[in-house]
């Protein structure tokens, strides 16, 4: 169900959950986009581009954030029209973990988390959406991607093989591996059938971009 693809920075499924609140260290708030009848202001390039630097310690441009956040619209519009169900309390309390442990010490993480300028609710908001967004896209795609054992062994000889070498590691079997593999190349398939619904669902919006100099 880990869709880690076109909302996320490094594959990193990166999602700003729809909050207008001004900072207050911003001065001004302003529209840089307006989606059919809904608006993203600057204040959630922001946020963000917090988020990714809290995840990856950098983050992209306010262009490429903002393309972000116009397919995470596309992508929660049609989720919130299929009524499709948010994530459990548990999910979210999970997700904030597995977060957390992605950092090599919850020293790390406190100070990457400071940095950044995220408050704990913050970061609680943005990974419940991001498991709503992510379930939506695995549901709606998972079911047409369909895997061989001929891709599967292919990526095995390809790819882990080499990469476990590369690293002075002994491989593991392609018996034990089996199943993650199978997983990646499902989420492969999901990403790009997403990527490409995601294009289509562009050119039939009515979409105006108003990032300019003033949001860099």
């Amino acid at each position: 169900m880990r869709h880690r693809t076109i909302l996320g920075f490094s594959l990193v499924f990166l999602v700003f959950a729809g909050a207008r609140a001004l900072r207050a260290q911003e001065v001004i708030d302003r529209i840089v986009a307006r989606i059919e009848g809904d608006v993203i202001l600057l204040s959630d390039v922001r946020e963000l581009g917090r988020y990714q630097e809290l995840v990856d310690g950098k983050s992209e441009s306010d262009a490429q954030v903002l393309d972000r956040l116009i397919d995470q619209w596309i992508v929660r519009t049609e989720a919130d029209l299929a009524h499709f169900p948010k994530a459990s309390e548990e999910e979210v309390e999970s997700g904030v973990e597995r977060l957390q442990k992605s950092f090599a010490s919850p020293e790390e993480y406190e100070a990457r988390k400071k940095r950044s300028g995220l408050s704990d609710t913050e970061i609680r908001r943005i990974v419940a959406a991001q498991l709503y967004l992510g379930s939506y896209l695995d549901s709606r795609f998972r079911p047409a991607v369909q895997m061989d054992e001929k891709s599967i062994a292919d990526f095995y000889q390809s790819d882990l093989v080499p990469r476990a070498k590369a690293r002075g590691q002994e491989p593991p079997t392609l018996e034990a591996a089996h199943d993650a593999i199978q997983e990646a190349l499902i989420q492969r398939g999901i990403n790009e059938q997403a990527d490409r619904w995601l294009k289509e669902s562009r050119t039939r919006l009515h979409l105006q971009k108003l990032l300019g100099e003033g949001a860099q």
